[in-house]
């Protein structure tokens, strides 16, 4: 089978799940999953159908390249299998189609190629109509996504793109070479060549885990952020809805280390007091429901390091809530 869209590199694979029966009441996910044909399965969103919401399509970023070169645990790679494995016997319940679109793979240490192929990949399906969903990946998935969003129709067209990270680092580190500590200080310089003002917001922070330096940065650049032990329901919902306002479009990634260690071991760096789980599938709700949502990441599961396909069932989880 060709992969419908060129920048990929393995064409989408069956999927699996438990069996309760074929019809939409028994429906699990990886019953409801077709591969991605270019767009002929977006005839639902089309005209006449204004209140359907756009087709979803997923897209995997198998690269832990960007946590190699960071000096992370690497095993990122693997991501996207683990979250389609998750997602599979799970319940569907949404109102929209869900396509497979394939991998884009990273190998031999060509980050920045296969950032460049996903950006081709995400953009392609923007301007089909799509809402992409990338699953990662270490989080220079993120640049990967940035690539795509910023070159899309609608930020070329003169919408503003708000970005919105969920997520216990920054990740502006200024190195010589990209890395998955790096993408967010690649957006901002991108986007000040393109003439663009540089919308990013984090919801997580963990002060501890930040330099000093990362902070200096994000000050400089005008980052809005809210440190994980300020992050109770009603200041990060009031938080979120603030930055929302000021945009029309809205790129959200997520990288799972944002969440406590016990609800997601299974990353490259575990965090030692994470926002709330209920606290992040809120966020996600609220962004659903926004209208904004042009594009979503999620980023850093680490299957080799999860316990009993704990993260792994967290992200799916959270995709599943994103799509509603």
């Amino acid at each position: 089978m060709t992969p419908p869209i060129p920048a990929v590199d393995v064409p989408p694979q069956p999927w699996t799940g438990r069996f309760d029966g074929d019809d939409a009441s028994h429906r699990r996910w990886w019953q409801a999953m077709v591969p991605y044909d270019g767009g002929a399965e977006a005839g639902a969103s089309g005209e006449g159908a204004v209140h359907t919401p756009k087709p979803a399509v997923l897209l995997g970023f198998a690269s832990d390249e960007g946590v190699r070169r960071n000096k992370g645990r690497t095993g990122a790679a693997a991501a996207p299998a683990a979250i389609r494995q998750a997602l599979g016997p799970l319940a569907f319940h949404l109102d929209r189609t869900v396509a497979d679109a394939g991998d884009v793979v990273v190998s031999g240490g060509a980050l920045e190629a296969g950032q460049e192929r996903a950006g081709r990949a995400v953009a392609a399906l923007l301007d089909a109509g799509q809402l992409p969903a990338v699953l990662g990946g270490g989080h220079e998935t993120a640049y990967a996504s940035y690539l795509g969003v910023s070159s899309s129709a609608a930020v070329q067209g003169g919408q503003r793109l708000g970005i919105l990270n969920l997520d216990a680092h920054f990740d502006l580190r200024d190195e010589p070479a990209p890395s998955s500590g790096t993408p967010f200080l690649q957006m901002a310089r991108a986007e000040a060549a393109a003439g663009r003002d540089f919308r990013y917001a984090v919801v997580g922070i963990s002060e501890p885990n930040n330099t000093r330096a990362l902070f200096d940065t994000a000050r400089e650049l005008g980052v809005q952020y809210l440190p994980d032990e300020d992050c109770g329901a009603e200041r990060v919902r009031d938080f979120v809805a603030g930055f929302l306002a000021g945009i029309d479009v809205l790129y959200l990634t997520i990288d799972l280390d944002v969440l406590p260690a016990a609800v997601a071991p299974g990353v490259s760096a575990p965090a030692a007091f994470g926002v709330p789980l209920p606290v992040i599938s809120a966020v996600c709700r609220q962004v659903a429901g926004s209208g904004k949502l042009l594009h979503l990441d999620i980023a850093e599961l680490n299957p080799e390091f999860d316990i009993d396909g704990r993260t792994a069932r967290v992200a799916a989880r959270l995709l599943d809530t994103l799509l509603r």
